[in-house]
């Protein structure tokens, strides 16, 4: 980047009160599953840039007057600054019968590239692309990390600061793609919801995980919609030698980065974390359904020495939090002593291996040290449903013997 680098408000609550601001010039992406807020979010971010007379780029897959409708939702009135020329909506048509191209992904890179001539006619100082989802469809992932970094360092060498709004992954060709599009940004805001709606009453989970700078690190919040002001978070800046936080909402929770906290059991309402009855009901129900139709599915047990928790280096519950991180949301999870048993319906071979891996990027530390320090205590063991297994019980007897043999020889994170 050419201009100095600096940090802005960016009218996401959780990113302002933990990261102090996004990086002028830094590229950011926002995933979240359907009505979790994202929009919200990208209009607050948007609205925040206008607030600073700064001109923010608004590319939009919906209708201008629906996304009036949004902001006023939020009390946000858009008009008035669109009509300033501080926020310029662009609407955008995601490309039609994109299997019947003769080179699809040359199509979707043209689409790519055409962001860069539309930010070059209108030379903002934010965008926003809500959402590029139908744009990313790539088949040959290493030419969409090329062409989609090639559009972003133009992009970044003006100092304009981006912000990528994506639907959640819904399955692991789509997972490949985003992971590949962000493992190159900036840093990353990631929306979890436990319920149809987000309230205060049943709040979603907020997660920014930064890759490059943003020294403060990975934070993790529980966020709502609240009417006629937006999203909030309960959340409250870890206290510094010699300095009081800054004054915040009386409801809000004073929370710390997981590298120095205990999370508790009950934290917040998990939608797939069961009881061990209510785990063991799905269980046999999934044996059942094998039974009938050959649909195989795998049980993984991960356990956590005990010794790992009397050397602090973590908890049971941390563990049962990185692991509820890495899973899928179709994934059944129970806690059972030191174990986190994992019911993972799809029939995917590396699936294992997959929940291994984001684990450890969701660990109460990332540093490399840690992890490998950490590992040495945490093992896994896969179990897939067989002919020979005819209930929970047998299932279950198998993952929860404390037999070091049992454990599959690749399974030691």
């Amino acid at each position: 980047m050419t201009k100095k680098i600096q940090l802005l408000p960016s009218g996401i609550p959780l990113v302002d009160l933990a990261w102090g601001g996004l990086y002028k010039g830094g590229t950011y992406f926002l995933i979240g599953p359907r009505k979790s807020g994202r929009t919200l979010l990208a209009i607050q971010y948007a609205f925040e840039c206008a607030q600073q007379k700064e001109v923010c780029l608004f590319f939009t897959t919906m209708r201008p007057k629906d996304l009036m409708i949004h902001a006023a939702s939020i009390d946000i009135d858009l008009q008035h600054y669109m009509n300033k020329n501080l926020i310029i909506v662009v609407r955008v048509t995601p490309p039609a019968n994109i299997d019947e191209m003769e080179n699809p992904d040359e199509y979707l890179a043209e689409y790519l590239k055409d962001i860069v001539s539309v930010v070059e006619q209108y030379n903002p100082n934010k965008i926003v692309f809500d959402e590029l989802t139908p744009l990313i469809g790539f088949s040959d992932i290493p030419f969409l990390k090329e062409t989609f970094a090639e559009t972003t360092e133009k992009i970044e060498d003006t100092g304009i600061t981006s912000l990528y709004v994506l639907s959640e992954p819904a399955t692991p060709a789509s997972q490949a793609i985003v992971d590949a599009l962000t493992e190159s940004a900036t840093g990353v805001i990631f929306l979890q919801k436990h319920a149809d709606v987000v309230s205060r009453l049943q709040p979603g989970t907020m997660t920014i995980t930064p890759n490059i700078g943003h020294t403060e690190g990975k934070f993790t919040a529980p966020y709502f919609v609240e009417p006629y002001k937006g999203i909030q978070v309960d959340f409250k800046p870890v206290t510094k030698t010699g300095l009081e936080p800054q004054p915040v909402s009386p409801a809000d929770q004073k929370y710390k980065p997981l590298t120095e906290i205990e999370l508790p059991s009950d934290a917040y309402a998990f939608t797939n974390i069961y009881s061990l009855d209510d785990f063991r009901l799905i269980l046999n129900n999934q044996i059942a359904m094998y039974q009938i139709t050959g649909q195989t599915f795998t049980l993984v047990s991960i356990r956590l020495d005990e010794l790992a928790e009397k050397k602090n280096l973590i908890t049971l519950n941390q563990l049962k939090n990185a692991i509820r991180l890495a899973a899928d949301k179709k994934d059944k999870i129970c806690s059972v002593e030191n174990k986190v048993l994992v019911l993972m319906a799809r029939d995917d071979k590396n699936a294992v291996n997959k929940l291994i891996a984001k684990m450890k990027i969701n660990l109460p530390n990332d540093d490399p040290e840690y992890i490998q320090t950490v590992s040495e205590y945490i093992s896994v063991y896969p179990v897939t449903v067989s002919k020979e297994i005819h209930n929970a019980e047998e299932m279950l007897a198998q993952v929860l013997a404390e037999n070091p043999a049992a454990k599959d020889k690749h399974s030691q994170t």
